[in-house]
């Protein structure tokens, strides 16, 4: 059970790579600005637990920008680990079938919090919005699912 936790967290962790290069690359050819969502949650979070982010303005503006991105490298460690557990049932065989669920997984695992926290709601995203999270979390879960069986 260890080996495969390992496995799926560095699966997860070249998944991850893969989504911030397509992301990256469709705001270089969009033009369009990083999302400020990652950010706006670490706020939210830190005001639930009766905290605040320190320093002054531009330092914790800083300081969000990279909480933010270190919970999107943190959730494709963990939605990562987690396909490593359920791979025999959820991707053995089945390229397609893993690189859905861990891709799923993935825009699950970032949604559901973003929308716990009122911070987005998908239900109101246009087809735009949807691609534009749905792309790079293809991505991810196709690569982390082909990491996954590389290293077996």
């Amino acid at each position: 059970m260890i080996r495969r936790l390992v496995r799926g967290a560095a699966a997860g962790a070249a998944g991850t790579t893969a989504l911030n290069a397509v992301t990256y690359l469709d705001m270089s050819l969009r033009g369009r600005p990083s999302s400020s969502t990652p950010e706006d949650s670490v706020e939210k979070i830190a005001h639930r637990f009766g905290t605040e982010i320190p320093g002054a303005e531009a330092a914790r503006q800083n300081r969000r920008q990279g909480l933010g991105a270190l919970t999107g490298i943190a959730t494709g460690l963990a939605v990562g680990a987690l396909y490593g557990l359920l791979e025999p049932w959820v991707g053995r065989g089945s390229m397609s079938r893993g690189a859905a669920a861990a891709g799923l997984g993935a825009m699950a695992g970032t949604m559901a919090p973003m929308a716990a926290l009122e911070v987005s709601d998908p239900r109101s995203w246009s087809f735009a919005d949807w691609a534009s999270d749905a792309v790079p979390h293809v991505a991810y879960g196709v690569v982390t699912a082909a990491a996954y069986r590389a290293t077996a």
